[in-house]
Parts: C-alpha cells; structure tokens; sequence
C-alpha cells in the first residue's frame, strides 16, 4: 500500500534493463514523489520467432526468462520505491506498442534515449521516436548523461 495518494494520475515508465533506462526509471521514481502520483513500471520485450532455427517452443521461454531476470536487477538496482504506489509489470511484446498503450492512462511517459537497440538507434532508439510521436499522454525522453 501507498503512502502518497495517486490523485495525479499515473506515470509509466519503459525500461529494458540498460543502463539508459536505469536513468529514466530514477527520474520517473522521483517525478511520481514529487507529482504524489502511481508510478507502472513497464519491461516490455520482443518475442519474435528466431531465425536461427530454434522453434518458438524453446525461444519464448529463453527470452522471457533472460527478460524476468533483467528486470528483476533493473528493480533491484533502482532507488527506493516503498513510499509509491507502483504496478510492475513484464510484458511480451513490441516495446513502443506497450508503451503507446499504456500511454492511454498515464499522465507522463518516461523512456530512455537509448537502451538496448541495435545499430538503427543511433541518434535516439526507436522506442523514444515512437513514443514521441504516438503516445497519448506528454514523454519525456531522458538521455545519458554527458
């Protein structure tokens, strides 16, 4: 149970377990202490078929694994977060899609600039261009530090 009321809505924030989004999952924590708002943690991943040959039965089970145990240190490794009302959750399926809708509820989307994409997302990932134009709610997109 909470400590701080959740009149001022909902903050979600999309992490992957990098050390980018770390970032944005300690300033999410502290925008919903100072707003007194919900904070919904949201690890989502894909869970696309390989293209190595191994059969979907013996992939989703790897990877849903590897991403329970990044979020897992990504939620160990986070500032203290006792004081909020928070929902957690670990999702398969594609990031800015899950984050867009969850974006429906929320009163701030918070992602990081840059977390574990490939060579594509140079400038800023693509979770954070998508986010940016699509959600329904204000992002805000935190980049590493200089």
């Amino acid at each position: 149970m909470s400590l701080l009321s959740t009149n001022s809505g909902r903050i979600v924030v999309g992490i992957d377990g990098s050390p980018q989004s770390a970032k944005a999952l300690a300033w999410a924590i502290e925008e919903a202490r100072l707003r007194q708002a919900g904070l919904h943690i949201i690890y989502a991943f894909p869970a696309m078929m390989s293209i190595l040959g191994t059969t979907a039965h013996e992939y989703l089970p790897q990877v849903e694994s590897e991403a329970k145990t990044r979020f897992e240190e990504a939620l160990a490794n986070a500032p203290a977060m006792d004081d909020l009302d928070t929902e957690k959750t670990l999702i398969a399926g594609n990031p800015s899609q899950v984050l867009v809708e969850a974006s429906q509820d929320a009163v701030l989307l918070v992602v990081a600039a840059k977390g574990r994409g490939s060579f594509g997302d140079m400038l800023l990932g693509s979770v954070a261009t998508h986010a940016a134009h699509q959600a329904h709610c204000p992002v805000v997109v935190v980049r590493p530090a200089d």
